[in-house]
């Protein structure tokens, strides 16, 4: 866009009654795409996932592979910033979402605070319901079966996709988006 923002179409898939079927459905649709889990020799994809008040449901936005990677050998992926949707006037962006190939923990750079997407809890003016703003990542495991996890802007609060539910599993605790884990919990369940 003329501001520098990346720009992405929607929706690709929804409507959603939940943010949990939503992140499942994208999970399985974003980690199909051609090299999204090829490993070290894989890239990432990115998209939007939002909220529709009209329709009261959760959307995706098509996918962006805008990105390559970086020194060192870290994939990455430009997190588009602003959305096209024409079959849905009112819409509220909930945050980024991206695959990784090979990895199924989030990087320190995707949960520092310098990362997060501002506000990071915010009202919306039409309904009055509060949103946290979120991250979500998938991968692929090599046994086929697609991993979806969440970290919360707000609350800083790493969740897993299990079950059709979110599970809390770990929390970054400072602004570099280091990471302890909850008691018993793990990226695997």
């Amino acid at each position: 866009m003329p501001d520098g923002r990346l720009q992405v179409e929607g929706p690709m898939l929804g409507p959603f009654k939940t943010e949990e079927e939503m992140a499942g459905a994208a999970c399985k649709r974003m980690t199909s795409q051609p090299g999204a889990s090829n490993g070290a020799y894989g890239f990432e994809y990115c998209a939007l996932h939002y909220y529709a008040v009209e329709d009261d449901a959760f959307f995706l936005s098509y996918l962006s592979d805008v990105g390559g990677t970086a020194s060192g050998g870290a994939k990455y992926c430009e997190i588009p910033r602003a959305l096209l949707d024409l079959e849905h006037k009112d819409v509220v962006i909930l945050g980024g979402a991206h695959t990784h190939p090979h990895n199924r923990q989030f990087s320190n750079k995707d949960m520092s605070t310098r990362a997060h997407w501002l506000p990071v809890r915010f009202v919306d003016p039409v309904t009055g319901r509060v949103w946290d703003r979120q991250l979500m990542m998938f991968i692929k495991e090599k046994t086929g079966e697609c991993r979806a996890y969440s970290y919360n802007n707000s609350t800083r609060i790493i969740a897993s996709l299990r079950e059709g539910q979110w599970v809390p599993i770990a929390r970054a605790y400072n602004d570099a988006g280091d990471v302890e884990m909850l008691e018993g919990r793990d990226w695997l369940p």
